[in-house]
């Protein structure tokens, strides 16, 4: 018999499993490698409110920690690492991040998993400027497990991006690797269509270098994302300095 580990053993496995890059050629490295698979792999992101779920859900700790690689994404996980003594290395944020990869599978097979209508044609149409040459799909987020499965089966789609926000579109990029039998690359995006689409405006550049976006997206949508920031930021940073001085002990 198995016992559920707590929240900071989970947390911990975490840490170890972020896959931290320290400069922008061994992010190009990186890269090659995610668009080169020779089976299903699982691509993911770890925010704070990534951990936070993490410390409150073994479901989604296992499905995230199953992912081939976790990257870092967000001030509040640069917190986190410095507190542990790391360097976090550079942000990579699914929303910038994910168009590059796009754009490495120009000519491929693609596929959009997530949001809805209108604005999941709406992405469509912007991916389409980033890979031309590629054959676009969808389907809105709202399906079951295995209508996934059985859409991403039949148009063996080369790069598969989820755009459902966590924890769900973790636990099909999990389920779409056990099922599936051809290479490919299964991307977490969280709000990454609507990003695309034009429905979740982008914060301005200065305040995405001083790791502000999260601040400028509370202001867009203060309601939807009162629970993950003004609740949720320090309950992680809580966490963060008591996962430090544990480690002193």
């Amino acid at each position: 018999m198995t016992f559920p580990i707590g929240w900071q053993q989970r947390w911990k496995v975490m840490v170890a499993k972020i896959q931290l890059v320290a400069t922008p050629s061994a992010q190009q490295q990186l890269l090659q490698v995610i668009c080169s698979p020779s089976q299903p792999v699982v691509v993911a992101f770890a925010n704070a409110h990534a951990m936070n779920c993490v410390a409150v859900s073994p479901s989604f700790f296992s499905a995230l920690r199953s992912a081939d690689w976790v990257l870092r994404d967000g001030s509040g996980m640069a917190i986190l690492f410095k507190l542990l003594g790391h360097d976090p290395g550079i942000n990579l944020n699914g929303t910038d991040l994910i168009p590059e990869i796009i754009g490495l599978f120009n000519g491929r097979r693609i596929a959009f998993f997530g949001t809805q209508e209108p604005y999941l044609q709406q992405g469509l149409v912007a991916a389409r400027q980033i890979a031309p040459q590629s054959h676009l799909t969808g389907a809105h987020g709202f399906l079951q497990m295995d209508a996934y499965i059985l859409l991403a089966a039949t148009q063996r789609s080369e790069l598969i991006v989820l755009g459902m926000g966590m924890p769900k579109q973790e636990a099909v990029a999990a389920a779409l690797r056990e099922q599936l039998d051809f290479p490919c690359t299964i991307v977490c995006g969280g709000a990454i269509v609507d990003f695309l689409a034009g429905r979740t405006a982008r914060a301005p550049l200065w305040m995405r270098r001083a790791g502000f976006e999260w601040a400028y997206r509370f202001a867009l949508e203060p309601k939807r994302l009162f629970h993950r920031y003004v609740m949720g930021n320090p309950v992680f940073l809580a966490r963060a300095l008591w996962l430090r001085i544990s480690g002193r002990k």
